[in-house]
């Protein structure tokens, strides 16, 4: 079959538009249980189905729901639709748990899956300029991409399934965690005196506070086990501690800084105060394993 067809589950705001990129170069039949979302659909030129059995000749299904439970009853009914071998593509926001237990629910009805997480918004989507982040079985990732590429600009592909829905649940995490920080520092700096545009370009600089914790912490120290002493924890520690004083000397809350704060209070009571502040990657090692007290690293890890 040169040009299946696809089949694409769900026409909400982000269903519809990936249902119309595709639809622009392939053979799509679309289905929701909404009758609006339907017609609607079809009013932008997307053939639909009146129910799941319409995408019985369907080569891929791309899924577009609310809530993992949704998808887990689609494809509940798709089993005793779809032909063997069929793959499911998963583009809902789910948890990678869930979509282990959906590849495992399509494993049972000789079914194919794959997840590709949306990273962009509705509006990247309408143009075309999306970007997905795909985790599954190699062979079912390659099989899937011109499906990927009908409606995103790029895809990331991250590993074994579950992997793409897992980055973007930890890419949104750190969004929406570093969002507080960054208003907490706003609120120091207006104590401060500082313009709002000078601390951000402070921050946003190679060497600056939001930038080189990644850069260099992250992917030169971390990546490589190398905790010798460049910051020391007792110092990161120290300006932590600064932080929260001219805070509470202005009246600002701080709920992020002061919650990482004792992360370096920890660290420091763990023998970890001489060694390079990226150590602190080390506690999580250490709880992930279940080991609450195990010896300190060296500073080469």
């Amino acid at each position: 079959m040169t040009n299946p067809t696809i089949g694409v589950v769900g026409l909400g705001n982000m269903g519809v538009e990936i249902a119309s990129r595709l639809a622009t170069a392939r053979d799509v039949v679309a289905f929701d249980l909404s009758e609006q979302a339907r017609a609607e659909a079809a009013g932008r030129g997307i053939p639909t189905a009146d129910s799941l059995a319409g995408l019985a000749d369907c080569d891929q299904v791309v899924l577009s729901l609310p809530r993992p439970e949704a998808s887990r009853a689609v494809v509940g009914e798709l089993a005793g639709v779809l032909r063997p071998g069929t793959l499911v593509i998963e583009t809902s926001t789910v948890n990678a748990t869930d979509m282990h237990r959906l590849g495992a629910q399509c494993a049972d009805a000789d079914l194919r899956c794959i997840d590709a997480a949306v990273l962009s918004g509705v509006g990247a989507m309408r143009d075309g300029t999306s970007t997905l982040l795909v985790g599954g079985d190699a062979s079912e990732v390659d099989r899937a991409r011109v499906t990927l590429e009908g409606f995103s600009a790029r895809q990331i592909v991250l590993g074994e399934l579950g992997a793409g829905m897992a980055a973007k649940v930890i890419n949104n995490a750190v969004a929406h965690a570093t969002m507080v920080v960054l208003v907490e520092a706003v609120a120091l700096a207006r104590a401060a005196g500082i313009r709002l545009d000078d601390i951000a370009s402070l921050l946003a600089d190679a060497e600056g506070g939001l930038i080189r914790p990644l850069t260099h912490r992250i992917q030169e120290r971390v990546a490589n086990d190398d905790y010798l002493p460049g910051m020391p924890m007792d110092a990161a520690r120290k300006d932590s501690v600064l932080a929260l004083e001219y805070a509470q000397s202005q009246n600002v809350p701080l709920f992020a800084i002061q919650g990482s704060h004792s992360v370096y209070e920890m660290a420091v009571a763990e023998g970890l105060g001489r060694l390079d502040y990226a150590a602190i990657s080390t506690l999580w090692d250490r709880w992930r394993d279940g080991d609450a007290h195990p010896p300190a690293p060296t500073p080469h890890g």
